[in-house]
């Protein structure tokens, strides 16, 4: 049907935001860092915010707290850095840590902090550094009240650097996650602390369950989306930014984002900014809001059918019947061909307008949806 689309919404997503040390130590028993040959700066999440500025969105930062500790707490969290009880945190009393904190507040349209980890790796088992900090290599979780401590330090580390509320957004570090393991599994205790969406790429991941498609699936009560392969390695700096994006993440690494000279960011940032803008503008395609508008994008666009009629088009949602999730939104975006002239839509859904995203060529529509409707219809006539 190429007179309607419910395009497919991209949201970036950097992981290992919130280091202050660049350079990774595992050769002293240490985590993976940003693995970069300077230390992070202020600057580097102005980055950030520039980026969601140009793009009009919201990008998902996903943050390693470990070295915003200002109280030394983590040492009686000894799995959860590799110094263990003896944790003394080196930038606790950096200034940089203020000067950071109020670009994320100051900055909140235009950065979303997700939870990536507290120190990225493991150190439970004798003080020994184990990918990784959710999860080991083959799936298996760490054990309940690890999980439960690192995530109430998250909590309390963001509090008290005043960093917003706990995250909506997951992206397990070093991308070890056991998908569908139940109420067992690490995706219904994240969803005790609000977390409503996680992604990581689907190859090779351990499955209890299969995703409902191959770019999604329903993780217990998390929406799960598959980031597929990032454009660059994790550690790479300054990219000239080239490619294509095939599915509804533009997954990177911190470092892809940042240039050696933090002063030189911006550089960086408008070759990302050329990159992604066309997919803004395209017909099957459109930049994701903020973490919940995107995913909820590609739930809609899995779980939508839609069906032509000679008078307007029929939207049937009872793919979605069943299905309980938190994080789904009650609204998607819709493009409708500028030779298309929508008259009316029937009561089950109320349409708007996004005038600042229409073109020449479509008209983008936001469709809100009442609550358990099963179809709907919009009425239109052909110029």
């Amino acid at each position: 049907m190429n007179r309607i689309s419910i395009p497919l919404a991209v949201q970036i997503v950097i992981d290992d935001v919130g280091w202050w040390t660049g350079k990774s130590s595992i050769n002293e028993n240490g985590p993976w860092r940003s693995d970069i040959d300077r230390d992070h700066h202020p600057m580097d999440y102005e980055a950030i915010a520039e980026l969601g500025k140009q793009l009009g969105m919201r990008p998902q930062a996903s943050f390693i707290l470990s070295e915003w500790d200002q109280t030394d707490r983590l040492k009686m969290l000894p799995d959860s850095t590799h110094m263990g009880e003896r944790w003394s945190n080196p930038w606790k009393s950096s200034p940089l840590l203020k000067e950071a904190a109020a670009i994320i507040r100051n900055e909140n349209r235009f950065i979303e902090v997700g939870l990536h980890g507290i120190g990225h790796e493991y150190w439970g088992n004798g003080g020994v550094l184990e990918r990784a900090e959710w999860h080991d290599k083959v799936g298996n979780m760490r054990p309940r009240e690890s999980v439960l401590g690192h995530l109430r330090a998250f909590a309390a580390i963001l509090e008290e650097n005043d960093l917003g509320p706990f995250p909506e957004s997951f992206v397990a570090t070093a991308h070890q996650h056991h998908y569908g393991a139940g109420e067992a599994g690490l995706a219904f205790i994240l969803e005790q602390f609000g977390v409503k969406y996680h992604s990581l790429p689907f190859e090779g991941m351990p499955m209890t369950k299969q995703p409902e498609s191959e770019l999604f699936g329903f993780d217990g009560p998390l929406i799960a989306v598959n980031r597929g392969k990032d454009l660059y390695q994790w550690n790479v700096l300054d990219p000239d930014v080239s490619g294509k994006i095939n599915g509804p993440i533009c997954g990177m690494h911190w470092p892809n984002l940042l240039h050696p000279n933090p002063e030189l960011n911006g550089e960086v940032v408008s070759r990302w900014v050329k990159f992604l803008e066309p997919y803004q503008w395209r017909f099957d395609t459109m930049l994701a809001a903020n973490t919940a508008e995107g995913f909820s994008q590609l739930v809609y666009r899995w779980g939508v059918t839609l069906q032509s009629k000679p008078t307007g088009c029929l939207l049937d949602f009872s793919r979605l019947s069943g299905y309980k999730l938190p994080g789904l939104l009650n609204y998607f975006t819709i493009k409708v061909k500028k030779n298309v002239r929508i008259l009316s839509s029937s009561a089950e859904i109320t349409l708007f307008e996004n005038t600042l995203q229409s073109t020449s060529d479509y008209v983008t529509v936001v469709v809100r949806r009442q609550s358990n409707a099963k179809s709907a219809f919009i009425h239109w006539t052909e110029d």
